[in-house]
C-alpha cells in the first residue's frame, strides 16, 4: 500500500503551490500559467499568499511568485509552462 495518493494512471499525485501577494503582476501571469497546465494535466494546485504568512514572506518575499511541487522549489519570478509540464511528468 503506497502513503501517496494515486491518479487515475496510477502515478503519485502531485501539488503545485503558487506562492505570491495580491497586486503582483508576475503573480498574475504565473497563476495563469499554472491553472492551464495543471488543469490540462488533472494536478491539484492551491496559492498561498505572502502576506498572509509569516514564514512564507520571510522565505520568498525577494523571488515572488514561487512555484512549489509538493513543497519544493520549482521555480520562481516567470514560470515557464513547458518546464512546470516536464516536472510534472508530461
Amino acid at each position: 500500500m503506497s502513503l501517496f495518493p494515486r491518479s487515475r494512471a496510477g502515478s503519485r499525485k502531485r501539488l503545485v503551490t503558487l506562492v505570491g501577494k495580491p497586486g503582483c503582476h508576475l503573480c498574475d501571469d504565473a497563476r495563469r500559467i499554472v491553472a492551464t497546465v495543471c488543469d490540462d494535466l488533472g494536478t491539484e494546485w492551491e496559492e498561498k499568499d505572502i502576506t498572509q504568512d509569516a514564514a512564507l514572506n520571510e522565505a520568498y518575499w525577494e523571488q515572488i511568485p514561487v512555484v512549489l511541487i509538493d513543497g519544493e522549489q520549482h521555480t520562481f519570478w516567470r514560470v515557464d509552462p513547458n518546464r512546470l509540464r516536464r516536472a510534472l511528468g508530461a
